[in-house]
């Protein structure tokens, strides 16, 4: 087979039309010019491929019962809430024992919902105040962010399905900023969470020039043509240059997105005939009007995973909703609010609740996952090449405790960690601890974080 010849970087940027990034591709030579045309720093045929790192944050606690595994190491039977995830059973591991000693009480009294979410990132304790005087600590997703944000388009993405407030009183004297948002640039700079698809999409995909934006963006309404019309013809020029395997990748990578943008515009339809109902905003709505939990959701790990696909960036934090959020699911069966129901004082049937929304939310991460293990990249696939934390500030909501909390980490960090296990840590082990061996897998080493004490030495062995 004719080997295809290296594009230059002009061609490759007309190419690109209003997208930002696309795939590694092979023919594309070498990672100079990828890196030039797409701001990542992807080695080319051959090379090392980035590593990415994501965190998802689920509020109020786990019904730990039916989460913890009973047996350690790779023979452990899941238990009912980690059931969604059954076949990626090997791609993940549970670690149990993580404590998070600054959001804990002491001697500031109520408040554990604020305190669970903004340490959950930080371990740093947190300034009580609902005043502008707030204060916490710099997140491990932005201390990765910081030292690597100069190698991709975006040093790292925020989003959710629960927007992010900055002031207000929100739990016993906190800020809601501390309530709203996991991920923290500075002490007293939250970064709250995009939760709107559209919004999402077209920072992610549409051109990084303000006055091309929006002319193209007049363009499509008119038309009713999509974004990537706009690059279809340049893409197929592109396409007649590539090799095989990258015209297959190039032909997956542009499906994904236009089945994505499909998506987003029937979610800004829904409603429009509805009395009363208010312009839609591309968050999709239920019958009633209301956000749609499970579409909305996986709507945005879609576009967290074109995100990294594209090497757009590389650091990602993703809300499923804040801590001591009282949403309800009448969709699995639960009317409850979700708050209410964590203060269960061990009613069993609240408890069972508890862990409906606990699977129901798993069903979303393991959506997600299989996502990136369906893309390919290099001789694996993209989660091999990521860290996926996911778990709560709390865990059990009815005690607000802090220690042995639930989390799951998900991935192989480029070769770096042995998943499929329950591992068991030590109590009281700083969450910390977790942290400084994820950044020292993202090439951002350090000698401490927070409150840590060391490193964890048991993702390898």
């Amino acid at each position: 087979m004719k080997t295809a010849l290296p594009i230059a970087r002009r061609q490759f940027l007309r190419g690109l039309g209003t997208l930002v990034a696309l795939p590694a591709l092979e023919s594309l030579g070498s990672a100079r010019v990828l890196a030039e045309a797409s701001g990542a720093l992807q080695a080319a045929a051959g090379g090392a491929a980035p590593k990415r790192m994501a965190f998802i944050y689920v509020p109020n606690g786990i019904n730990m019962a039916d989460w913890t595994p009973k047996d350690v190491g790779s023979h452990f039977e899941l238990p009912p809430i980690l059931e969604p995830l059954r076949e990626l059973r090997s791609e993940f591991s549970i670690l149990s024992g993580l404590t998070q000693d600054a959001g804990r009480a002491k001697l500031d009294g109520a408040g554990d919902h604020a305190r669970a979410s903004a340490t959950w990132l930080t371990s740093t304790r947190i300034r009580k105040t609902n005043g502008v005087d707030i204060h916490a600590g710099v997140s491990v997703d932005q201390v990765a962010a910081q030292r690597l944000g100069r190698e991709t388009r975006f040093a790292s993405l925020e989003l959710g399905c629960d927007r992010g407030q900055t002031s207000g009183n929100c739990d016993s004297g906190y800020s809601c900023a501390y309530s709203f948002n996991i991920a923290w640039r500075t002490p007293s700079s939250p970064l709250p969470p995009e939760v709107d698809p559209a919004l999402a999409f077209e920072r992610l995909f549409a051109s990084s020039n303000r006055e091309e934006t929006d002319e193209r963006r007049i363009r499509r309404e008119r038309s009713e043509r999509s974004i990537l019309d706009f690059v279809l013809e340049d893409a197929r020029t592109l396409n007649a240059r590539l090799g095989r395997t990258d015209q297959r990748k190039l032909d997956e990578y542009l499906t994904s997105v236009r089945d994505l943008e499909r998506r987003i515009e029937m979610a800004k339809r829904v409603g429009k005939d509805m009395p009363g109902f208010q312009k839609p905003t591309g968050i999709p709505r239920n019958d009633r009007g209301r956000p749609d939990f499970q579409p909305h959701s996986r709507l945005m790990l879609d576009i967290l995973a074109l995100a990294f696909q594209t090497d757009s960036t590389r650091v990602a934090t993703f809300v499923m909703k804040h801590d001591g959020s009282d949403e309800s699911y009448p969709q699995i069966g639960v009317p409850d609010g979700h708050h209410t129901l964590s203060h269960h004082q061990n009613d069993e049937e609240k408890k069972k609740k508890i862990a409906k929304i606990n699977r129901f939310h798993l069903e979303q991460l393991a959506y997600f996952l299989g996502k990136l293990k369906s893309i390919q990249e290099g001789s694996g696939n993209l989660l091999d090449q990521s860290m996926i934390m996911y778990g709560s500030g709390l865990a059990d909501g009815n005690a607000h405790a802090h220690d042995n909390l639930p989390i799951l980490l998900a991935g192989r960090g480029g070769g770096s960690i042995q998943p499929g296990r329950h591992i068991r840590l030590p109590k009281e082990t700083p969450m910390a601890n977790l942290f400084l061996s994820m950044l020292d897998r993202m090439g951002v080493p350090g000698e401490r974080f927070g409150d840590s004490t060391g490193r964890l030495s048991q993702l390898t062995t």
